[in-house]
């Protein structure tokens, strides 16, 4: 190697140095911790002690772990979340690509996404409030007795949902919305010569031509709808009687409630594991619906 292309090297690491060392230290490291702590029983104090898969054992077959309860109400908050989001993100960008002041209308969007999410949590905590929340207000107003949102077990995750639906929309949209600009005119022209409408266009040249931002889209929301904490610590603490209890918060719960490292590793390789077997099987799948133009 000549002293140019070492020194060339040398420049390269040097600007890559920030970003791997940011990798190593907050997520190799876990990650590799989050592994070998899900084969110790651990407390924070003492000294780490040997189980072997007792952790995994007790969080799947004891009968006494939350492990099926966090699982199920995360599920939950994903169906309620994700189909309407995309739904929402893609119609609402189809309707901004159309309109003019296409950058005012996507900052306004954008904005929600931006705002800190404890900020957030504690303003719709109060909105959904069952007693003087303004939702609440607004349907009494209309002679409707509105629910305890928050506090009813059966409606608690379908609130955290609309708050999460109404926070994530607008940064979906402007990434369906670069999608859809991404599209070459020249085949909505052909379309227009052939006599399609504005359905038969949307159906037979949009759709398809979005298909890898939609890909991109639902794997995003899925990672990001199985790692949801943050609306849930404020809104609820996991409450009412752990209705809203989710798979991170398990493991807030375990690691530095119960101060059992162990379970909450061992809950930490179980939701790696769902992730990573839901996005391989999303990309086995996705030629069959994904369009990439050559």
């Amino acid at each position: 190697m000549s002293k140019k292309e070492l020194k060339e090297n040398l420049w390269g690491f040097g600007f890559i140095a920030p970003q791997l060392i940011g990798f190593l230290v907050f997520s190799l490291f876990p990650t590799v911790a989050a592994i070998i702590l899900s084969f110790f029983e651990w407390d924070l104090v003492s000294k780490p002690k040997w189980v072997g898969t007792s952790n995994f054992k007790y969080i799947f077959f004891s009968g006494e772990s939350d492990f099926p309860l966090a699982l199920k109400n995360t599920v939950l908050y994903i169906l309620y979340t994700i189909p309407a989001q995309l739904f929402l993100a893609l119609v609402f960008a189809v309707i901004l690509n159309n309109v003019g002041l296409k950058m005012l209308y996507r900052a306004i969007f954008f904005l929600p996404t931006i705002t800190n999410s404890v900020a957030i949590s504690l303003v719709w905590t109060w909105l959904l409030n069952g007693d003087f929340g303004i939702i609440n207000t607004l349907l009494k107003s209309l002679g409707i007795e509105g629910p305890q949102w928050l506090t009813d077990p059966n409606l608690v995750m379908l609130s955290i949902s609309l708050m999460s639906i109404w926070w994530g929309v607008g940064y979906y949209t402007t990434i369906f919305l670069a999608g859809l600009q991404s599209i070459p005119n020249v085949y909505y022209e052909a379309a227009t010569i052939d006599g399609a409408n504005a359905v038969q266009k949307f159906f037979r040249i949009t759709l398809p031509m979005v298909s890898p931002t939609t890909f991109f889209v639902l794997i995003m929301s899925l990672i990001n709808g199985f790692q949801v904490f943050d609306q849930i610590y404020i809104m609820t603490n996991g409450g009412p009687a752990k209705a809203s209890m989710s798979l991170v918060f398990l493991i807030y719960q375990y690691g530095f409630k119960d101060f059992k490292m162990g379970w909450a590793a061992a809950v930490s390789m179980v939701m790696f594991a769902i992730i990573l077997t839901i996005t391989l099987v999303q990309f086995k799948f996705s030629n069959r619906w994904v369009y990439y133009e050559r």
